[in-house]
């Protein structure tokens, strides 16, 4: 009599395992040593690289675009602005809840190595990951976009910015 019941208990545990949310996990928020993300960028190639797409999820309500970047970088974080009109701020190490109108999301964002990567979870498990880091000596800023949703990639963008000289 125990035997099916285990077996059922475990049965359900599977279930519901199977069904459970993602979780963001905490990024660090230590800036690695030499690196500055901060800068006036242009976007190199235009060609219908700025649209966003994936307009099915709700996450995609928090993937900024543009075609001019700046990014200022402070010790507690970054602010990103895109095409001096939409100004994103971010917390090194941050784990919160993000909004934008009605829609609200789970935000973590912090160093994986050299790149600062945002990621954004939406309440359908939606995925937005967004990450920058600079290459060439500092001349180029390279970002990578993806959303994820239902264990597919719904887009996949890559963008390279050239520092622009004041």
């Amino acid at each position: 009599m125990r035997q099916p019941i285990i077996v059922m208990l475990a049965l359900m545990l599977a279930i519901i395992g199977c069904g459970s949310r993602e979780v963001l996990l905490a990024k660090p928020a230590a800036v690695p040593a030499g690196i500055d993300l901060s800068g006036q960028w242009l976007l190199r190639d235009t060609s219908g690289s700025t649209q966003p797409a994936a307009r099915e999820t709700l996450v995609h309500v928090f993937l900024e675009t543009g075609t001019s970047v700046k990014v200022t970088q402070t010790a507690s974080g970054l602010f990103i602005s895109f095409d001096r009109s939409v100004v994103e701020e971010y917390r090194f190490g941050e784990n919160r809840t993000v909004s934008v109108g009605e829609i609200t999301a789970e935000r973590v964002s912090g160093w994986e190595g050299s790149s600062y990567v945002i990621e954004t979870l939406d309440k359908d498990g939606a995925k937005l990951i967004d990450s920058y880091r600079v290459e060439d000596r500092g001349r180029l800023l390279k970002r990578s976009v993806a959303i994820w949703s239902r264990n597919a990639k719904q887009l996949s963008l890559q963008q390279v910015f050239d520092r622009v000289q004041l």
